[in-house]
């Protein structure tokens, strides 16, 4: 658009994902605090002179002054970082634990799946990110808790939480053994339920969903 300026704004994110582009920069993933998920071009970053290469790397949290429109009404899609600093790059503290750092991959993708609307703000999900991330980085709990933990209550947030309390089919409250995945619920397993038609709302135990 003739005579637009790009605007600058501040926020504070998570880095998501990096991709390179061209010889020396790089696309960032980043799910911000105020503005959503959003992608955001870092120019000459990957230079052994850049100055904030090291801190837009996966899984760190860092403050960012961006050049672009917020809204996404004006320009190009792509924003552009004009300045970060590291708030805490959670990233190092496991680069070479393994276990740790393909369980920050998945939330880190998980995070990027539940956000498919760029520049929506989502404040639960980046808390939750940034918290998932924060505690891999301490160790203080197993990996595979933390990234369940993550994985449960981002569905929550997105609105396919698990029916834990009643059955799926017959709607009978109580702690039943057998889950079924298609219904995303727990279910009752009796007999009664393999004359029950399939579709929305009904499942049949006889095709092999439930898992105990």
């Amino acid at each position: 658009m003739a005579g637009y300026r790009r605007q600058l704004y501040r926020d504070d994110a998570v880095v998501l994902r990096v991709q390179k582009l061209g010889e020396s920069d790089r696309i960032i993933t980043l799910l911000t605090r105020r503005h959503g998920r959003l992608r955001a071009v870092a120019r000459g970053v990957r230079r052994t002179t850049s100055k904030f290469g090291a801190r837009l790397e996966p899984f760190g949290h860092v403050d960012l002054q961006l050049a672009g429109d917020p809204k996404g009404e004006l320009g190009s899609s792509l924003h552009t970082v004009s300045q970060v600093e590291g708030i805490d790059l959670y990233g190092k503290r496991f680069l070479g634990d393994y276990p740790r750092y393909t369980a920050a991959s998945a939330i880190a993708e998980t995070a990027e799946r539940l956000t498919p609307v760029e520049r929506e703000p989502s404040l639960r999900l980046f808390q939750l990110t940034l918290g998932a991330l924060r505690a891999l980085a301490d160790g203080e709990h197993a990996n595979t808790l933390v990234l369940d933990a993550y994985l449960l209550r981002g569905m929550a947030l997105a609105g396919w939480a698990p029916a834990l309390t009643a059955c799926a089919v017959c709607g009978t409250p109580g702690r039943h053994r057998a889950f079924s995945v298609p219904a995303g619920a727990r279910s009752a397993r009796t007999a009664d339920h393999r004359s029950r038609p399939s579709g929305p709302g009904h499942h049949r135990p006889d095709v092999g969903a439930h898992r105990r």
